[in-house]
């Protein structure tokens, strides 16, 4: 029976289910092709058959021809890159793909093999002209990506009622009510020993001192639980020990990673940003602005830019961003995958949802398409890694913007500042400043050189005005040795002038392409002494940030006096010697100039001076205009003149006061316009971004505007009201967008993580993942309700985690009771349902900060770099070389709590990395819980517990009382609790036998000890 008996006997569906013969598969199709069947075409019975068999070898999940799929619904209708849209449901005729299948004087699709017979468009234009329906489908059950739990709107759950009431509120209302339903009870409340354990580790990581223990146990009032739990909750070990939470989700780490690593000396604010949020319990909403656009949303307060270091957390590529040339596909391609990390960084921990999975093409399983993938791409398309200043005082911060404010309007010549220098208090400070300048001029003396050379075989010439120009070779480092006499009988002061010229790269003064110099190092000596002579009180015209002239005198070679961007002029610096030096005659002064940094900085032209006056005048640099009109005299000079005097005297009376203020510190963090760092330079403009066609760098598809995912249906998906060349709005705009109170996504969120660290399980386990392909919350509506108080309420974790550990599901114990162990094991054996509370084993930091206390050695200051645990030989852009085995453990660099540790990505701590203390190199939002050979070795013979086991055992000895009471001091230091009658017995005669440290490392190694109950 042939296709047409078919259709005529049993109707069109008999044409999807038996498939056309063979004869007709290859026919031509006909020219008047079967009308719009009578019928209700079924897409699943009737059309995705066809498309699978005829149109998914070029079209459907693992091959899109032309950016076209037939597997998914979204993009067969409307993608493409070329004929979207190809399906208009109702018109057949217009549809591209009905061209495309019939041929119409273009080639037929497919191209060869498996066409459709006339039939089957027949049944196809009948499918497009009675609407498309089309359900997302697999075998017959509809599916809606967008039809999923995350996605829908955050409503507040009603509580449920239980026929006996539930007397400690809303969540255990919703924790019981599914106990019951499965015939299951809660385990009885945990006893007070364990409950306070539980939860000085959980709220601040570190164990409760035997005093708090006392308290605790011997306190009947009815709020004393309560009251531990604030009294926790305000403790400054609390915002160590969350923060500590979050560095893990950001992928956190003190060096970029990849096969340089190198460090990053201003990462560490960032840590300490996270410690003081979490301390005063910072609105969630503003927590999140801050770290997505701080600079923007929040310009008064400098703070703000450290929060950007969550964005430049993670790895960068230094051989690819920097070491390569601009123009390659390889650096291209290296920035869509930095900022496919700054995006996941954002997306994952914010909202849950793996955007990621959508770089090569829509996502196979979430509603995330791939134009919403390159639309969050196109946020960061502007963002960079770099250092960045941040003022710390909101106060001098304040005063900073006033000064840069007046520096401008002056510069420009502003009508409204120039009318203010008229008044007599600016014209008596112009007075004031040119009788100074009479009364204290420096009288430097140029020196000219008897030899000048370079140890890297670069030209010098000497000029007639005592300078020396630099020519020829322009190696990468270089050494330049000026040799020299003086008619003075002592010198007390050196002046470098770095002087542009207009044969140097953009007039210098440095030999760099882009007029920039490095100084590494500056010394003086005396002809015949081997050691420099002191040098104090450097300061310059111009000092890039934090490349100020001091470091070209601190005696490290990878330091520098910086010059850019203000290239083109000319500089100086000066600087005074400690001790007058007094010459002798036909004595000689060298002055050796370095530049030991990398990449060419040289000085280009440079002349030095002396000078015998103490102490000198420091800054008497004036442009020429300026000179020749303090050269005739006051009552000579025209309004114009005295007006540019009076302006020169305001900005030098600015660069001044600018000049006192404390600097900037400096934070590696995101931004948009920053110093360049050799090859790394800010963009001019947010970058073009282009959705890659299959994630491929060559093949480029349309531009990509700024955005977010577009699944949420009360949050417009693109950023298209912010002014598009402002890469910090565009951050900004996706700031709003996550902390949105209609995004369900944000909110649900941050509670499921709290829960996760109390629980050791989120009621989403997936914490990152709220998509198909994550777990279903065990508490949906437990889930939601605590969303949404959280949400209306003041958005402080404070009250969300006081919320979780005050209820009677936390305050569980871990051993369920008797009669119902059994059947609940059999029911829900992953303890989904909270019939008891988990035991967990205690992190890596908690274990090390636990072993520190108890051997008497926790240092409680905070913040600051991180202490560096080993011995390190740092190399310029290779990996540096370190060896932890060289650290001693003993010191004060090792006494802080874990958090300050510096933490290196390829090159972690063997201790910590074995109990499973992430690297840093990929987003951890909960901590891998395992149980190892290597951790029982680790914790038995590392240095660090071998050294604190002694140590403990030293603090034990100071202890009165007899060795009982030592022993059982160790007990209640360890394991928080007095020992039983037989175990001290037993412990008392091994720490006989064996020694004090021993018995100390013998607790250490308990389960009592690594874990928590």
């Amino acid at each position: 029976m042939n296709t047409r008996q078919l259709v005529a006997r049993f109707g069109l569906a008999a044409v999807a289910l038996a498939g056309p013969p063979a004869a007709l598969a290859d026919e031509k199709p006909a020219a008047n092709p079967t009308p719009t069947a009578s019928r209700q075409v079924d897409f699943i019975r009737d059309i995705q058959p066809l498309l699978k068999r005829s149109c998914y070898r070029c079209h459907g999940p693992e091959k899109q021809q032309s950016g076209y799929r037939l597997d998914l619904r979204e993009i067969a209708i409307s993608g493409g890159d070329a004929y979207a849209p190809n399906i208009i449901p109702g018109k057949s005729k217009e549809s591209s793909l009905l061209r495309f299948v019939t041929g119409n004087g273009e080639t037929v699709m497919p191209p060869e093999g498996n066409r459709l017979a006339a039939d089957e468009v027949a049944l196809i234009r009948a499918w497009i002209d009675q609407g498309a329906a089309w359900p997302d489908a697999a075998a017959g059950k509809i599916v809606d990506k967008a039809d999923w739990w995350s996605l829908k709107p955050l409503l507040r759950p009603v509580v449920p009622r239980l026929e006996a009431p539930c007397a400690n509120g809303p969540l255990d209302a919703f924790v019981e009510h599914q106990l019951r339903s499965k015939h299951l009870a809660p385990a009885q409340e945990a006893d007070r020993q364990t409950l306070i354990r539980r939860l000085s580790f959980n709220l601040i990581g570190l164990p409760p001192s035997p005093s708090d223990v006392q308290s605790f146990l011997a306190d009947d009032a009815a709020d004393a639980y309560e009251r531990l739990v604030d009294q926790l909750l305000s403790s400054p070990a609390h915002g160590e020990r969350w923060a500590r939470h979050w560095l893990d989700a950001a992928h956190f780490a003190e060096t970029h990673g990849h096969d340089q690593d190198r460090i990053r000396e201003n990462a560490w604010p960032y840590r300490d940003y996270l410690i003081a949020a979490f301390n005063t319990d910072q609105p969630y909403r503003q927590f999140i602005q801050e770290q997505v656009a701080g600079d923007l949303l929040f310009p008064e307060n400098s703070a703000a830019n450290v929060a950007l270091g969550f964005i430049a957390a993670g790895p960068w590529d230094e051989s690819t961003l920097s070491s390569i040339r601009e123009d390659t596909l390889d650096r291209q391609m290296g920035r869509y995958l930095d900022r496919d990390d700054m995006l996941t960084t954002v997306v994952n921990n914010f909202c849950s949802m793996t955007v990621q999975c959508a770089r090569c093409h829509d996502h196979k399983f979430d509603p995330i398409s791939q134009q919403d993938y390159y639309a969050l791409q196109a946020v960061f398309a502007g963002a960079e890694r770099a250092d960045r200043a941040y003022e710390p005082s909101p106060a001098v911060q304040q005063r900073r913007l006033a000064l840069f404010l007046r520096r401008d309007q002056l510069n420009q010549r502003d009508p409204q500042a120039l009318a203010g220098l008229n008044s007599a208090e600016v014209q008596r400070q112009v007075v004031e400043w040119e009788k100074g300048l009479r009364e204290h001029t420096t009288d430097w003396k140029p020196l000219d050189a008897v030899s000048v050379s370079s140890a890297e075989g670069a030209t010098l010439t000497k000029l007639p005005d005592f300078s020396v120009l630099a020519g020829g070779k322009r190696p990468e480092v270089d050494t330049y040795t000026f040799l020299a006499g003086s008619s003075l009988e002592k010198i007390t002061a050196l002046r470098l002038e770095v002087l542009a010229d207009d044969s140097l790269p953009m007039h210098g003064p440095g030999r760099q392409d882009n007029g920039n110099l490095h100084l590494s190092e500056l010394q003086l000596f005396v002809e015949g002494v081997d050691q420099p002579l002191p040098l104090v009180n450097p300061v310059a015209d111009f000092d890039q940030t934090d490349w100020g002239i001091a470091r070209a005198i601190d005696g490290v070679e990878s330091t520098a006096w910086g010059i850019h961007p203000q290239v083109g002029k000319s500089h100086q610096a000066t600087l005074e010697l400690k001790e007058p030096l007094r010459l002798l005659p036909g004595v000689k002064i060298r002055i050796v100039l370095a530049q030991r940094h990398g990449r060419g900085h040289l000085i280009g032209r440079f002349r030095l001076s002396v000078t015998d006056h103490a102490p000198p005048v420091r800054f008497d640099f004036r442009p020429e205009p300026i000179a020749a009109i303090l050269a005739i005299p006051a009552a000579q000079r025209t309004p114009p003149q005295v007006l540019e005097l009076a302006i020169f005297q305001q900005q030098q009376a600015t660069e001044h006061e600018l000049a006192l203020l404390p600097k900037p510190r400096m934070i590696y963090a995101a931004a948009g316009n920053m110093n360049p760092d050799g090859a790394v330079r800010p963009p001019v403009a947010p970058r073009p971004v282009h959705r890659l066609h299959r994630g491929d760098i060559r093949q480029p598809r349309e531009l990509a505007a700024p955005g977010a995912i577009s699944c949420l249906p009360d949050l417009p998906p693109r950023f298209t009201d912010i002014p598009q060349e402002s890469e910090a709005a565009r951050r900004a705009a996706l700031a709003r967008w996550i902390s949105d109170p209609k995004n369900p996504l944000t909110w649900r969120s941050i509670v499921n993580r709290v829960w996760h660290h109390h629980f050791g399980r989120g009621l989403v386990a997936t914490i990152n993942d709220f998509g198909h392909m994550g777990e279903t919350p065990s508490h949906l509506d437990l889930l939601d309700w605590l969303a949404v108080e959280f949400r209306d309420g003041d958005q402080g974790l404070k009250a969300l985690h006081r919320r979780i550990v005050t209820s009677a599901a936390y305050r569980q114990s871990c051993s369920p009771s008797a009669q119902t162990s059994a059947q609940a094991a059999a029911i829900d054996a992953d303890n989904r349902l909270l019939w008891r509370m988990n035991r967990l084993r205690l992190d890596a930091e908690s274990v090390r900060d636990a072993v520190l206390v108890a051997a008497g050695r926790l240092d409680a200051r905070m913040g600051g770099p991180s202490d560096r645990q080993f011995d390190l030989q740092p190399g310029i852009h290779v990996t540096p070389k370190i060896d932890y085995a060289k650290f001693d453990h003993g010191s004060l660099a090792g006494s802080r709590r874990s958090i300050y540790r510096f933490l290196f990505r390829t090159l972690p701590d063997p201790f910590m990395e074995t109990l499973d203390c992430p690297t840093g190199e990929q987003i951890t939002p909960g901590r891998v819980n395992s149980v190892t050979v290597q951790q029982a070795l680790a914790m038995w013979n590392d240095a660090f517990i071998t050294r604190h086991c002694e140590l403990f055992a030293g603090r034990l000895e100071l202890l009165p009382g007899s060795p009982q009471d030592r022993v059982a001091a160790a007990i209640q230091l360890v394991y928080a609790r007095p020992p039983a009658t037989d175990e001290l017995r037993d412990l008392t005669a091994y720490a006989q036998k064996h020694g004090l440290a021993n018995l100390c490392r013998l607790l250490f190694n308990g389960n009592e000890f690594l874990f928590v109950n």
